[in-house]
C-alpha cells in the first residue's frame, strides 16, 4: 500500500486550493479526482452559467484569473482557469480516481479507491464539494407526478424545454437565472416559499464584492455562529427585478402539491405542467467518510470547527458552504480556508 503525507479528495476549486496551501507548508499532497480532469463540477454546470463575482475577485491563491478584471467569467472560462491552475500546481494530481472509503489507520488514514487501489496518508482533506448530492425536497404527490422532474444539476440548456409549461422551484441565484432564460422559450413560473430577496450587484459604481472585501465582511468568521446557513440573496444588476415587476418573469408562491401531471397552487387551482426544475441547493457530498466514526453527523454533515474535524485531528474540510465565512465555498473564498486548514494539518504532521 502506497503511503503519502497528505491526500486531498476532490480536484475542483477547493481541492486545488488545498493542495496549493499544503505545498506552501512543505507538505506533499496527492490529489484524487473522480472525473477525467481537475476542474471539479464546473464542466457539468448549465451552459449559460456566469460567475456572480468579477474576475478580479474570482481567483485561487497563486494565479490571477486574467483578462478584464471587471468582467463576469463564463462557466467555460472557469474550467479553463482551473485547468491552468492544476497544470501549474506542484502536486501529484491523479484523475479518474474515485474515493469510496476513508478509515482510520496506524499511519493516520487509509483511503480506498473504486479502482481497488489503497493509499495510506498522514492527513486527509475532504474537498469533494456538494454537486454530487443535490437536495431534493419532499413534495406532496411527487411519487405519482407524470411530468419530468429534475434538479438544476441536470439542467444544461433551455432548448429542450421550448414550448413547454415549466415550473422552477427555488429563490436563489441559479433558480432566478434559469427561470429567466427559460421564460424566453417556454411558459415558466418561478415557485418560491417567500418573495425573492435581491441584492444590488453594483453600489456606487463598484461591484458588491469590492465592498465585501473592503469592509472585511467577505472573510468574517460568521460560519461558526450559524446553526443553519441563511439563504443568500440574488445578485441583480436590475434585470431580474425589472422582469418580475413587468410580469416577464412569473413568480408565484410555492405550489401545495402535485396531482398526476398537474401542480396544485395554494389557492386550490391546478394546471398541467410538463417539467419541474428543482433549484433547491446541495448538501455536502462525503459518502466516503461514512465509516470514519464521528466524522459526520446523522444527516451526513461534517463535525468540524473552521474546517478541522472535531473527531479526527488529521482530517480537514475545504469548500463547505459557510465553513467559516460567506465565501467559503466560492473561488474567491476557499483559498483562505485552505490556508488555515493547511497550517493546522502541517502542525499535526509535525507532532506525529
Amino acid at each position: 500500500m502506497e503511503h503519502v503525507e497528505a491526500v486531498v479528495i476532490g480536484g475542483g476549486q477547493s481541492g486545488l486550493a488545498a493542495a496549493h496551501a499544503l505545498v506552501k507548508q512543505g507538505v506533499a499532497p496527492v490529489v484524487l479526482e473522480a472525473s477525467d480532469r481537475a476542474a471539479g463540477s464546473w464542466p457539468r454546470y448549465y451552459d449559460s452559467l456566469t460567475l456572480f463575482s468579477p474576475a478580479r475577485f474570482s481567483s485561487l491563491p497563486g494565479l490571477a484569473f486574467g483578462g478584464n478584471p471587471e468582467r463576469y467569467p463564463h462557466r467555460d472560462e472557469v474550467v479553463a482557469y482551473l485547468d491552468r491552475y492544476a497544470a501549474r500546481l506542484d502536486a501529484d494530481v491523479r484523475t479518474g480516481r474515485r474515493v469510496v472509503r476513508v478509515e482510520a489507520h496506524s499511519a493516520g488514514f487509509r483511503v480506498d479507491l473504486e479502482c481497488g487501489e489503497r493509499i495510506s496518508a498522514g492527513v486527509v482533506v475532504a474537498a469533494s464539494g456538494s454537486f454530487g448530492r443535490p437536495y431534493h425536497p419532499a413534495l406532496a404527490g411527487q411519487e405519482a407526478f407524470t411530468g419530468q422532474m429534475l434538479h438544476v444539476a441536470d439542467y444544461r440548456d433551455p432548448a429542450e424545454f421550448a414550448g413547454q409549461r415549466v415550473v422552477v422551484v427555488g429563490a436563489g441565484n441559479s433558480a432566478v437565472q434559469v427561470a429567466a432564460e427559460l421564460s424566453r422559450v417556454s411558459r415558466t413560473t418561478l415557485a418560491t416559499r417567500a418573495p425573492v430577496k435581491f441584492a444590488r450587484q453594483r453600489l456606487l459604481g463598484r461591484d458588491l464584492h469590492f465592498w465585501l472585501t473592503r469592509t472585511g465582511l467577505d472573510a468574517a468568521p460568521l460560519g461558526r455562529l450559524l446553526r443553519t446557513p441563511p439563504a443568500q440573496p440574488v445578485l441583480d444588476d436590475g434585470r431580474y427585478r425589472a422582469a418580475l415587476a413587468a410580469g416577464l418573469l412569473d413568480r408565484r408562491p410555492m405550489f401545495a402539491s402535485l396531482n398526476g401531471g398537474k401542480v396544485v397552487w395554494p389557492d386550490g387551482s391546478s394546471e398541467a405542467v410538463d417539467s419541474i426544475i428543482l433549484a433547491t441547493g446541495y448538501r455536502p457530498h462525503l459518502p466516503y467518510l461514512a465509516d470514519l466514526g464521528g466524522a459526520l453527523n446523522a444527516s451526513g454533515r461534517p463535525w468540524h470547527r473552521d474546517g478541522v474535524s472535531l473527531a479526527h485531528s488529521g482530517l480537514a474540510f475545504v469548500g463547505l458552504e459557510w465553513q467559516r465565512s460567506v465565501s467559503s465555498n466560492s473561488l474567491r473564498g476557499c483559498g483562505r480556508d485552505a490556508e488555515r486548514t493547511a497550517r493546522r494539518l502541517a502542525a499535526h504532521l509535525a507532532r506525529q
